[in-house]
């Protein structure tokens, strides 16, 4: 059983015992146990339901496993030939890490 999960803007597959990295949610800390409920799409052994735009009733419990993770370097180059113009940014995506728990349906 799988379903899609929108968590903060962006849409997951997600199934029970993953462990997946989500954009940083602010108000958990580790150990803390989260609901999400704007689920798109359930698949239960073949029986695909589709919501308009949610499906009722359906959530995913999950468990954080660490509040904060940095993601890689993200290296932004920008240059403009022949000028001497040459900028270089950077910066690290911030991640919640979490385990899905149950898909209810």
């Amino acid at each position: 059983m799988y379903a899609i999960v929108e968590i903060k803007g962006l849409q997951y597959r997600v199934e029970a015992g993953k462990k997946m990295f989500v954009n940083l949610l602010h108000d958990v800390e580790a150990g803390d146990s989260v609901e999400f409920d704007r689920v798109l799409l359930v698949d239960n052994e073949g029986a695909i339901t589709v919501g308009t735009p949610v499906v009722e009733g359906a959530k995913v419990v999950a468990e954080v496993k660490t509040k904060m993770v940095k993601g890689d370097k993200v290296l932004v180059f920008h240059k403009k030939r022949r000028k001497g113009l040459r900028k270089l940014n950077g910066h690290r995506e911030q991640f919640t890490e979490i385990v899905i728990k149950e898909v209810i349906a």
